[in-house]
């Protein structure tokens, strides 16, 4: 009889564990929340645009009259002053041209005289009756049009005297020469395009970005707005400018209309040189003393099954359902949606008001401050909920190799 009150006690026992595991395999557990923690301090939204640096005033000096180049008096990088002599033409045709209309012009002299005195002996003699009228308007005319060929002499020898000034070329600024596009013995001919010489920038102290902006990120371009910009020349160094204007002409690059924003910037130890690439960042807005967190925050819903286990009541579910914001939805600024923040191991919603996004973090308002750990998502362990499980940059726990 013993023995069998012993076991049936056994078996008792034994059931009364395997009701428990049973039941408490069927209990509900939370799952392992992702989370983050809100931070206080400056968000801005940026405009990142590539572009070229030039100097501000930049001058092509081209010759208005062909020749041979005998003379070139700078080089690149020549500091030159304004008129300056910076190039000399050969001058044989151009001074053989300008004695050639001082001929002319010596010859028009002489047939003004002639014909002057003729004009006088016509009227003359038809004064006293002897010649006839058509013998002065003759003379008259010979004597008017010899002066109008003398005007044209002259004036054509005063062109001539004016292209042999121009076989001298100067400096038309004072700057640094930055392309010299001839070398002595050069023909140079002038058409209807002026050949180009060299290119002299006026101030290298004072230079421009000229950056090109997507049409999708002018708008946020405002004149004045803070530009921070990289060279490959100085990849540790950061230059800041000011846009100075937006040109409203664009450019078609790949099926894309992009705009020109120039960005004036002081150059005063010379470390930006003509030409180089510059990656720009434009910080188009800043809010200064805000809460920020992950932007992960305010997508994240959560489970069906953790919410039919909580005890939320339908106003409550009600309003997150309305305010659930998209997983690929940006709110506008001053949009009310909800975060969950952990209190004591616990997901509370808690309803904030949106600001700036600046592509990871959003600005926040509302009944958080600023170390509240806000759920961003659900993590599939413990570790991967952990800030530094998936950073590739920590030391890696490698599995002990079991004893055998």
């Amino acid at each position: 009889m013993k023995k069998r009150i012993i076991i049936g006690s056994i078996l008792l026992a034994a059931a009364a564990v395997g009701v428990f595991y049973y039941l408490r395999s069927k209990q509900y557990h939370p799952p392992v929340w992702k989370t983050a923690v809100v931070d206080s301090g400056s968000i801005s939204v940026n405009v990142t645009a590539t572009g070229a640096i030039n100097p501000v005033v930049t001058v092509q000096v081209g010759a208005q009259v062909s020749g041979i180049v005998s003379k070139i008096l700078v080089d690149f990088d020549s500091v030159v002053k304004k008129g300056q002599v910076i190039a000399v033409l050969d001058t044989v045709l151009q001074y053989a041209s300008v004695k050639d209309a001082e001929a002319a012009v010596a010859k028009a002299k002489a047939q003004v005289l002639l014909t002057q005195q003729q004009f006088i002996r016509a009227d003359t003699l038809l004064k006293q009756n002897v010649a006839s009228k058509a013998d002065y308007d003759l003379a008259f005319a010979n004597y008017t049009s010899a002066k109008a060929d003398l005007l044209a002499a002259n004036a054509n020898y005063g062109h001539e005297r004016i292209n042999l000034g121009y076989a001298t070329i100067y400096a038309p600024i004072t700057g640094t020469v930055i392309s010299r596009n001839v070398d002595i013995g050069q023909t140079v001919i002038s058409s209807f395009n002026s050949p180009t010489l060299f290119t002299i920038a006026k101030d290298l102290t004072q230079m421009q970005v000229l950056t090109d902006v997507d049409e999708a990120d002018i708008g946020q371009i405002r004149v004045g707005q803070t530009a921070e910009f990289t060279v490959d020349a100085y990849p540790y160094e950061k230059f800041r400018g000011d846009v100075a204007q937006i040109r409203l002409q664009p450019t078609m690059v790949q099926n894309v209309n992009n705009y020109i924003v120039v960005i004036n910037v002081a150059n005063p130890d010379l470390k930006l040189l003509p030409g180089l690439t510059a990656t720009t960042t434009i910080k188009t807005q800043q809010h200064d003393g805000v809460m920020k967190a992950s932007v992960n925050a305010i997508h994240f819903s959560p489970p069906a099954d953790f919410v039919a286990h909580s005890d939320m009541d339908d106003t409550l579910l009600t309003a997150l359902s309305a305010k659930r914001v998209a997983p690929n939805e940006i709110p506008k600024p001053g949009s009310s949606c909800f975060v969950w923040v952990v209190h004591g191991g616990t997901p509370v919603p808690h309803r904030v008001t949106t600001g700036m996004f600046d592509g990871t973090y959003i600005e926040l308002a509302g009944n958080i401050k600023p170390g509240d750990s806000v759920i961003t998502g659900v993590a599939t362990s413990a570790a991967a909920a952990s800030p530094t499980a998936n950073n590739p940059f920590m030391p890696q726990m490698h599995p002990a190799t079991p004893k055998k």
